[in-house]
């Protein structure tokens, strides 16, 4: 019987011994006092295993042989409602009898208790099986999720600190249909005019005499909008442009009459029809003066989007992870059996070459995957151990504080690595896989040209790939200026430790750090230079202000926002040898992964090194041209 988790030793590896379980296991179980609780960590990782097990077959055996059926089918609108494919809503009636919806909720809510790792390993089997229903099944639990944490941000839950349980949430009554499978919701951002751009939002929210919250607008794209919990962002003052004018809310987009009817609060106007994910609803809908309820506070609209999208971020890199394994693993045993010229293809020097770079690249993002959501996990539940078992003025609450903010650190460091680099290459493996099935691959009947459907919308949804290298880009340089010292520190000890480490492997990931902070060393100077440049128009007495206060990432980043992208692989690539490197020092047998893995990324990051450093006057003179041929046409 066939089982996603159980052929794949690299997911078993990080259940058994390549994550640091007990800080996660702990936090979670509030240290194994919980009444109902599990009694120690090998109990708990045990049940993890268990579950992790049950969905690799679920996955591999219920999932993946109704993925084509579901994409043929796709959805359709009637009667103003959404439908999926009867073979998706009879999957979600089995995932509704397995409680997979309460994965990562508490147990005094209705959920399973799991880490949420633990349910970002099963958004990976899930995908593997189909692209579709994970993407699905995560506007179930994820904003069940979210729900309860903005509750916690809101101070709208209350907790038995002897019993260490939660007694309430604001949300319960939402996140309990939500648990039961009978709703989901989804997150509203897009608008006709306004994507990544959330500054040019212009649904708004206007508040009547008695504090009630009307909501009225459009949304466009938004995955499973079909479904009743929407959560919109939309602009709470009108006075204010620009992102401090956005406001959060929960907006239910129907209600469920005693009848038996419904009656529609948000219009569904059109489900989109798509490249690929044809089995998924992704939906505009209008609100006319809908009632919605404040989530926080007035103005930190986009502080708490931006907390949901990074969840979500970190979950499209476990999905893209599952859309690799899905094409490598379909590449590999076609491969394996289609002979030619004697032998069969995974023979054939070039085939194997592909197999072996698409197995070692799976290998490291999922390895950057983990990291990423290991420290993002520790960040939100030591934050809020350190709001709940301390006092508000205490050394010890600022301590674990502080501990939080040192895995947010590292996580926001990740998130846009993993999310531009796991996506990218799910785009990429896929396309891999059609050329290797050959004719085959471009044909429907064998799955391969659906998996690059849908593995399109991976670097656009969540935050493009442009979006998170700016992310990236932008953090490593304000981290350049907020400390020079500490930055100068790195690049000496980076080239010492790749002359000097006695491990050969330790000296190749040293050089690999230094040329990447090298790439960022040549950015902020080339920056400052031009910066330099630009003082000329200013008088003598504003230089010091031009220089040090007076900085436009829009305009005096142009340089590096143009080599973005090229930093960002290197990033990713740095990173990801990091961690192979670390993982190598407590289990030797690791070593040949992060041999293969820089094999691959030496001669590449060296490459994207040249580009940075040599590449990109001629294109920003022609477009600081046409920026001033616009502004002279403008002021006509």
């Amino acid at each position: 019987m066939a089982n996603y988790f159980d052929d794949n030793e690299d997911l078993q590896f990080y259940m058994d011994r390549g994550l640091d379980w007990a800080p996660i296991v702990g936090l979670v179980e509030q240290d194994f006092r919980i009444p109902g609780g599990y009694a120690s960590l090998d109990e708990a990782r045990a049940a993890y295993r268990d579950i992790l097990g049950m969905v690799g077959e679920f996955a591999a055996e219920q999932i993946a042989p109704k993925s084509m059926a579901i994409d043929a089918k796709g959805v359709h609108l009637k009667d103003g409602e959404g439908h999926l494919a009867p073979e998706t809503d009879a999957l979600f009636e089995q995932i509704k009898g397995l409680d997979l919806h309460g994965l990562a909720l508490p147990r005094e809510l209705g959920g399973i208790g799991c880490p949420a790792v633990v349910h970002f390993m099963v958004c990976e089997l899930m995908a593997r099986a189909d692209n579709v229903v994970m993407t699905h099944y995560n506007f179930y639990s994820g904003i069940a999720l979210m729900l309860l944490l903005y509750s916690v941000h809101e101070g709208s839950t209350t907790f038995d600190r002897e019993q260490r349980v939660i007694t309430g949430t604001r949300f319960q009554p939402e996140i309990a249909e939500i648990l039961r499978g009978d709703a989901w919701g989804s997150m509203d951002i897009t608008e006709p005019d306004a994507g990544s751009d959330m500054a040019a939002l212009k649904a708004r929210a206007e508040q009547d005499e008695e504090g009630n919250w009307f909501i009225t607008g459009q949304k466009i794209f938004l995955t499973s909008g079909h479904g009743k919990h929407h959560i919109v962002i939309a602009r709470t003052e009108p006075d204010k442009p620009g992102l401090g004018g956005l406001s959060l809310f929960h907006v239910p987009a129907y209600e469920d009459m005693p009848d038996g009817s419904r009656r529609r609060i948000a219009v569904i106007d059109r489900l989109e029809e798509k490249l690929g994910h044809h089995g998924s609803a992704t939906a505009a809908v209008s609100f006319d003066r809908a009632p919605g309820r404040l989530i926080g506070k007035r103005g930190e609209g986009f502080q708490l989007m931006l907390l949901l999208m990074n969840n979500a971020r970190v979950g499209v890199g476990f999905e893209s992870i599952g859309a690799c394994e899905a094409a490598y693993r379909k590449a590999k045993a076609y491969a394996a059996e289609r002979r030619s010229m004697g032998k069969s293809i995974d023979r054939h020097e070039m085939i194997a070459d592909f197999l072996d770079e698409m197995q070692t690249e799976i290998l490291g993002l999922r390895a950057l995957a983990m990291q990423c959501a290991y420290h993002e996990e520790l960040h939100q539940r030591t934050k809020m151990q350190g709001v709940l078992d301390t006092d508000p003025d205490s050394i010890e609450r600022a301590r674990v504080l502080k501990q939080a903010k040192r895995h947010a650190n590292r996580a926001r460091r990740l998130t846009p690595l993993l999310k531009y680099i796991a996506s990218e290459k799910a785009v990429e493996m896929s396309r891999k896989c059609i050329q290797i099935l050959g004719g085959a691959g471009y044909v429907r009947e064998y799955g391969a040209e659906k998996l690059l459907r849908d593995a399109m919308v991976l670097p656009i949804y969540e935050g493009t790939s442009q979006i998170q290298s700016l992310m990236a880009m932008k953090d490593a340089m304000s981290g350049i200026m907020r400390n020079p010292q500490r930055f100068l520190t790195r690049v000496a000890q980076a080239r010492w430790r790749s002359l000097s480490a006695l491990d050969a492997l330790e000296r190749r990931v040293a050089r690999l750090t230094s040329l990447t902070l090298a790439a960022q060393q040549h950015l902020i100077q080339r920056t400052a230079a031009d910066k330099l440049r630009g003082l000329g128009k200013h008088k003598i007495t504003e230089w010091s202000k031009e220089f040090f206060q007076n900085w436009d990432p829009k305009r005096d980043f142009s340089y590096a926002m143009l080599h973005a992208e090229r930093l960002t692989r290197l990033m990713a690539d740095t990173a990801i040898v990091e961690i192979l490197l670390e993982q190598s020092r407590k289990h030797p047998e690791r070593r040949s992964i992060l041999e293969r893995w820089l094999e691959r990324a030496e001669p590449r990051c060296n490459a994207l090194y040249e580009e940075i450093t040599t590449r990109g006057d001629r294109l920003l003179a022609q477009l600081r041209d046409q920026q001033q041929e616009d502004e002279a046409a403008s002021g006509r």
